[in-house]
């Protein structure tokens, strides 16, 4: 998907849902990386990341472009456009928003160790190495075994 096409999905989704116009800029950020979208309090713009478009029903980034369209709604209405208000609660239910935006692959994909306690079996998923000597199970301090290390590919 474009930002031409995102324009113009944000544009019908807010006279579909909020019947007002969008009559400012949204387009896709690729340096979003834990959030799904952003709304700018200054401009008035929204950025969306692009890993939350799934590509065929587009489920999930409807739901964050309802998010962030509360936010600009009700910002340029005179309300607080917080999470914790009552009035952004209020009109993300009645739109059928998304109130979180889901976790990406990118966060297991980086796991590299797998230890294991030899006592309690419990495994540690870990980016880095781990001083076996040093450290041991936070539940039973048994000693911890590297199970797996996965190889990275082009990260």
């Amino acid at each position: 998907m474009t930002n031409e096409q995102l324009q113009k999905m944000v544009e019908d989704i807010s006279i579909k849902y909020f019947a007002k116009p969008f009559r400012h800029r949204a387009y896709f950020n690729s340096r979003l990386k834990t959030t799904g979208g952003r709304y700018h309090l200054n401009d008035h713009n929204i950025d969306i990341n692009p890993k939350m478009d799934d590509g065929q029903t587009h489920e999930v980034l409807i739901g964050i472009i309802k998010h962030e369209l509360c936010h600009y709604h009700l910002h340029l209405a005179g309300y607080s456009a917080k999470h914790n208000t009552k009035q952004f609660k209020q009109l993300l239910k009645a739109v059928g928003g998304s109130r979180y935006a889901p976790r990406t692959q990118t966060r297991t994909a980086q796991i590299k160790y797998i230890y294991r306690c030899e006592r309690c079996g419990l495994e540690y998923h870990r980016r880095r190495r781990i001083n076996l000597i040093k450290y041991v199970c936070g539940r039973c301090h048994g000693r911890l075994h590297l199970v797996n290390e996965i190889q990275q590919q082009g990260a």
